[in-house]
């Protein structure tokens, strides 16, 4: 069974940092492509960011470029996004997915 779950979430003022963590199990996590997306309150899934196996690819969604870094640590089975210079504008629920998988996600707030 594949399982997600996502950590790290918090609130934090604008121009602040937070590290999301998501911990894979139940599927080979180092040959597959991940990525996070997130949920503005009353809003619909945003892809953020995806990276691929092999080279650890990345892209990212425009409104992140510059300040988001997705990456991975295939020997503990875990995904990061390092989120640098938070707006308001960035306050979501933040998940992990894995082909139509996701977790329960993990609540960024952004205020101050």
């Amino acid at each position: 069974e594949v399982q997600l779950v996502e950590s790290g979430g918090g609130l934090v003022q604008p121009g602040g940092s937070l590290r999301l963590s998501c911990l894979a199990s139940g599927f080979s996590f180092s040959t597959n492509t991940l990525k996070w997306v997130r949920q503005a309150p009353g809003k619909g899934l945003e892809w953020v960011a995806t990276i691929n196996p092999g080279s650890g690819s990345t892209n990212y969604a425009d409104f992140v470029k510059g300040r988001f870094t997705i990456s991975r640590d295939n020997a503990r089975n875990t995904l990061y996004l390092q989120m640098n210079n938070l707006k308001p504008e960035d306050t979501a629920v933040y998940y992990c997915t894995f082909w139509t998988t996701r977790g329960r996600g993990t609540q960024v707030t952004v205020s101050s």
